[in-house]
């Protein structure tokens, strides 16, 4: 687990300049001489060496206790989905370190949270965002570019109306359109083979961008379609898939989405919808959201998670992207979880 820049003991002044240069853990510093990190960080020699030998004295140093890991992970902040009431029944928003799975049936609104995403984990770090890069991985060719163009308008239009002091003001000239598609990285892949290729060199592709903090998969269950007939092989490949996953997430620190289909089961001589890929996979994220239609209204639905309660909350896909839904009467529905193993 990468440890954040905001964690060592060090000056709170040289701690800020670091975050701002864009060194948010200790990784980021590794290899780096001090004349590079002072130009790069615009601090002295001598802070930049401070600051190498206390990075380098947290990663080579003993485990962990649980309450520094704690301590560590209330450091990060998550993803906002643009829906109130979603992020506060997830604790802030999608976490960062985790796996979280989006289910649901076709045209729920799947494929727009995750674009909602790629969008909100950009927005600037004084705006309380994490100003991080994605990467999109395609697997049904749902990624559409225009509907990109317009969530990420109108994420810039609203964190210019919220720009209150010179320092948001300064990161909404580089909160851009442009930008936006710029930190953006767009894989597509036509089937499991190429999908596990690419997963397969994503450590050094996250190496080489320590400013990544998405990563989205839409979807994990189409590629594995073809595998029905062999359960086998498929789940071999399913439990390897989560484990590279939960790698990335918990490695890197950086969120992981996926989205997944819904199949119908027989039990007890009744049907009932379920999430695709079985129980094998059903241990892989972390928090799984369902989202459905429930007659004319989208419902948002916590089913799986160690840390929070049930909760099912309307959501909204209008032309600015994943919002609350405009009735003044939500459905609400919380209680202590007693099992999250899937």
């Amino acid at each position: 687990m990468r440890r954040p820049v905001s964690s060592l003991s060090l000056g709170s002044s040289l701690k800020v300049k670091l975050v701002r240069a864009g060194f948010q853990f200790t990784t980021d510093l590794q290899d780096l001489a001090p004349e590079h990190l002072s130009a790069e960080a615009c601090i002295s020699q001598q802070e930049a060496l401070e600051a190498l030998q206390a990075a380098r004295a947290r990663e080579g140093g003993a485990s962990l206790t649980a309450l520094e890991l704690l301590q560590e992970e209330e450091e990060f902040r998550s993803i906002v989905t643009f829906s109130s009431r979603l992020d506060e029944a997830l604790g802030g928003g999608v976490p960062v370190g985790k796996v979280t799975e989006i289910c649901g049936a076709p045209g729920v609104g799947k494929t727009q949270l995750c674009l909602q995403l790629a969008v909100d984990v950009q927005v600037p770090q004084s705006f309380g965002g994490l100003g991080g890069q994605v990467i999109f991985v395609d697997t049904e060719g749902g990624f559409r570019l225009q509907r990109l163009v317009d969530l990420a308008a109108a994420a810039v239009r609203h964190c210019s109306l919220l720009a209150e002091d010179e320092e948001q003001r300064v990161a909404m000239t580089t909160f851009t359109v442009e930008t936006i598609l710029s930190n953006i990285f767009l894989v597509r892949c036509c089937d499991y083979v190429e999908l596990l290729a690419e997963l397969h060199l994503l450590p050094d592709f996250l190496r080489d961008r320590p400013k990544l903090r998405l990563l989205v998969v839409d979807s994990v269950a189409f590629p594995f379609l073809r595998l029905h007939d062999d359960l086998s092989q498929r789940t071999r490949l399913l439990q390897g898939l989560g484990l590279q996953l939960i790698a990335a997430a918990t490695g890197h620190n950086i969120a992981v989405v996926t989205t997944n289909h819904m199949t119908t089961r027989l039990q007890g001589g009744q049907s009932q919808l379920v999430p695709a890929l079985g129980d094998i996979w059903g241990h892989a994220p972390s928090i799984r959201l369902l989202l459905q239609w429930e007659e004319s209204r989208r419902l948002a639905s916590i089913v799986k998670s160690p840390g929070h309660m049930e909760a099912a909350v309307q959501y909204q896909i209008t032309c600015d992207g994943f919002r609350d839904a405009d009735q003044s009467e939500q459905l609400q529905s919380k209680r202590p979880r007693i099992q999250t193993d899937q």
